[in-house]
């Protein structure tokens, strides 16, 4: 879907942080880089509780941009696991931004996030049944 038409998040929240200067280019638009970084972390955060052990992203799809953020706008990032199989899972991400001073909120972007588990050797393990 390429449209933020969507009026409230699913999922849990699990990131919320304020774009700062740092994170934006010479216009002040908050760099997507920095956005997928969050969602990365979220969805990291939402892996490993799920698994149990360490995680890894190992694929991204399907990330849409729809609206720009600017600094001071608050990042909130949902997570939805969507897909748990032996070894990976599939963990929805949803990125959304408080407009600064306002109650006003928009998707910024969402997409799937896939992750292995793995033990202290870095070779994959398997997810314990929920």
């Amino acid at each position: 879907m390429l449209s933020n038409e969507i009026k409230e998040p699913s999922g849990e929240l699990t990131i919320r942080v304020i774009a700062m200067p740092s994170n934006t280019n010479a216009a002040g638009d908050v760099f997507g880089g920095w956005v997928m970084s969050q969602m990365d972390l979220a969805a990291g955060s939402a892996a490993g509780m799920r698994a149990g052990s360490k995680t890894v992203t190992v694929a991204i799809d399907g990330v849409s941009f729809l609206a720009p953020m600017a600094v001071g706008d608050e990042l909130s990032v949902y997570t939805d696991i969507l897909k748990v199989g032996r070894t990976s899972m599939t963990i929805g991400v949803q990125a959304w931004r408080r407009v600064r001073q306002s109650s006003e909120r928009q998707l910024v972007t969402h997409g799937k996030f896939v992750f292995v588990a793995v033990g202290e050797d870095n070779r994959p393990v398997e997810i314990p049944a929920a």
